[in-house]
């Protein structure tokens, strides 16, 4: 299965907002390298991604 983003445009901001949510968790990401992070830290950024992008939903069809 191929990385390609089927919408290219969407990376960069994909991109910030991981960023956003590591750094107010106080998660170790030096750029953009998630290595150091373990599953469970991972694990949560990505929870809070969907809820970010829920409230977002919500908010535009509100």
């Amino acid at each position: 299965m191929s990385k390609k983003s089927l919408v290219p445009e969407a990376q960069a901001a994909l991109d910030q907002l991981k960023k956003e949510i590591a750094n107010e968790s106080g998660m170790p990401v030096k750029n953009n390298n998630y290595s150091e992070m373990t599953s469970n830290q991972y694990g949560y950024m990505v929870k809070q991604m969907i809820e970010e992008q829920k409230k977002q939903m919500i908010d535009k069809y509100s």
